[in-house]
C-alpha cells in the first residue's frame, strides 16, 4: 500500500498515523518485517517532500519472479462526479534521487480536471477516483529499493502489481 511518508506539513503541524519507518523497525524487531525486507528501507538518500507536496512510499516485497513483475502508478483524486468522463490534466515524470540514481517519480500539472460535456439527467454525483490523464506508466519492481513518489498535497497514489505469466504461447502464422 502506498503510504505518505512525510514527518510533518509545511504548517508545523504533525500528521495523523504513525511514521512509516516506526512501524517498520518495530515489526523488523518483533521478527515480522515484510518477506524480502531483513530491515526497512533505508529512506535517507529520498529528498523530503518540497512544501505543498507528499511524499508516497510504495513497497513490493521479494519475490522468486521479481523480474516478471511492474507496478502501476495511479495518481489523482477522489472527488464528486457525474456521468462524464473526468481527467486531470498532468503527468507522472521519472527523476532521479541527486547523487544515488535511485529513481524517484514526481508529478507534474494534476490541478485541472477536464471531462467531456454529456447531460445527465436524474443522475446523482457520486465520488469516484479521478487519475492523470494518458496511461499509467508501469514500473519495474527492484525489491532492494522502494517506489518513492511525490505529488501534490491533495492527490493520492494508488498502485496495482502486474506479473507476467511463466509460461509463453506460440503465435499462429497466417
Amino acid at each position: 500500500m502506498a503510504r505518505d511518508v512525510t514527518a510533518t506539513p509545511s504548517s508545523g503541524r504533525p500528521r495523523r498515523g504513525v511514521s512509516l519507518a516506526l512501524v517498520m523497525g518495530l515489526l523488523s524487531a518483533a521478527g515480522t518485517a515484510p518477506a524480502g525486507w531483513a530491515q526497512p528501507p533505508d529512506l535517507r538518500p529520498y529528498p523530503p517532500a518540497a512544501p505543498g507536496e507528499r511524499r508516497w512510499l510504495i513497497s513490493v516485497p521479494a519475490a522468486p519472479a521479481a523480474a516478471d513483475q511492474r507496478v502501476e502508478l495511479m495518481v489523482g483524486r477522489t472527488v464528486m462526479v457525474d456521468c462524464n468522463k473526468h481527467l486531470l490534466q498532468g503527468s507522472l515524470e521519472e527523476d532521479s534521487v541527486p547523487g544515488w540514481g535511485y529513481p524517484i517519480y514526481r508529478v507534474k500539472g494534476g490541478k485541472v480536471m477536464v471531462s467531456t460535456r454529456m447531460a445527465c439527467p436524474g443522475q446523482a454525483p457520486r465520488r469516484e477516483f479521478v487519475g492523470l490523464s494518458g496511461p499509467a506508466p508501469l514500473v519495474p519492481v527492484n525489491p532492494l529499493l522502494p517506489i518513492v513518489v511525490y505529488a501534490p498535497q491533495d492527490m493520492e497514489v494508488r498502485w496495482r502489481l502486474w506479473r507476467a505469466e511463466r509460461g509463453q504461447q506460440a503465435a499462429r502464422l497466417f
